[in-house]
Formats: C-alpha cells, sequence, structure tokens
C-alpha cells in the first residue's frame, strides 16, 4: 500500500510541475491538478492540502538528491575524472528527475522569489558550483567551473536554444560543452 501512496505523490508533483510550466504557478488550481490526474479534489487534499505543499515536497526531493551528490563529490580526489563523473552525474539527474523543476523554476521565477523552497533551490545549486571548482586556479578557471555546471542545468531548457536537437542530444551537447569548459580546452 505505500507503494501505491508514493507512486500517487510522485504523479502528483509530475503533473502540478507540468502544468505549473505551462499556466503559470499562480494561474494553476488544485482542481486542475485533479482534473488532469483524473482523480478527486479529496484524494488529491489526501496528499497534498496546497500548491505550495506540493512544490515544497519537489524541492525537497531535489534538495535531498542535490546533497546526496555533493557529499558524494566531496569524497572524491579532485582529479580531472572526479571532475567529469561529477558533471555526468549532474547530467544523468537533469535527464532522470531535475529538468521538470529547472523548467518550472525558469518560467515561475516570480512564484520562487521569497519563497522558502525557491531559497532551497537556489541554495542547492549554489552548492553545486562549487563542487568543480580548484582552490589553487585562477579566477578564470573557477569561473569556467562554474559556468560547466550552468551549461548542463541549461542545456535542459530548449526554448534557450534554438537548435534542432531532441532533449537526449541537446543534454550530450550540454556535457560536451562542460566537459571542455572544466578541461580548459
Amino acid at each position: 500500500m505505500a507503494g501505491r501512496r508514493t507512486d500517487t505523490r510522485e504523479r502528483i508533483q509530475q503533473v502540478a510541475l507540468e502544468l505549473f510550466a505551462e499556466r503559470g504557478y499562480d494561474k494553476t488550481s488544485l482542481q486542475e491538478v485533479a482534473d488532469r490526474l483524473e482523480i478527486t479534489r479529496p484524494a488529491l487534499y489526501y496528499h497534498f492540502r496546497t500548491k505550495e505543499a506540493i512544490l515544497a515536497s519537489v524541492i525537497d526531493r531535489l534538495g535531498e538528491s542535490i546533497d546526496e551528490l555533493v557529499g558524494w563529490a566531496k569524497e572524491q580526489p579532485r582529479t580531472a575524472e572526479a571532475r567529469l563523473e561529477i558533471l555526468r552525474r549532474i547530467s544523468g539527474l537533469m535527464e532522470d528527475q531535475w529538468r521538470p523543476l529547472f523548467r518550472f523554476a525558469q518560467v515561475n521565477q516570480g512564484a520562487m522569489r521569497g519563497n522558502p523552497a525557491g531559497e532551497r533551490l537556489q541554495n542547492g545549486v549554489l552548492s553545486m558550483l562549487s563542487l568543480l571548482s580548484v582552490p589553487e586556479a585562477g579566477a578564470v578557471e573557477q569561473f569556467e567551473a562554474r559556468l560547466a555546471v550552468f551549461a548542463v542545468i541549461l542545456g535542459s531548457v530548449p526554448f534557450l536554444f534554438d537548435m534542432d536537437l531532441d532533449e537526449s542530444e541537446r543534454a550530450e551537447v550540454a556535457l560536451r560543452v562542460a566537459s571542455k569548459l572544466i578541461s580548459g580546452s
């Protein structure tokens, strides 16, 4: 039974993020989320009482995965291969679970501003930015390391690039660009 409850919560989160990105956070009602899921409002309320609760739960899940990534990355040696693996893992997480949330955040910047969930997302991104930095590196290399993380993240935002690429091709290009940024070539 717990598995079904988790699956339902994840479906609610996914559909809500889709609607928030399509219609905007402020213009989306819980009734619209329930309608898209083909469930009743009371069934939706069983899992989430408010849009804010849905968003907070999604951000919390993202934050946990960022924390796990950061913890793992801090245990790695500061080698070129480890830095590439960090980029690959960020890219993989974008593909698996982060893309809808980052799209939502891009479209709904106003809703994120001043929201505790928005602050949690911002802090998570900031903690990832430092993962590729080498302390003794110069300013240019530090900047490139941070840009590499953004390259991977922005590669998942389709409207930023007028290119005839599907999501996986765009993600691969973004990862290649990010790899070049941290390799200095």
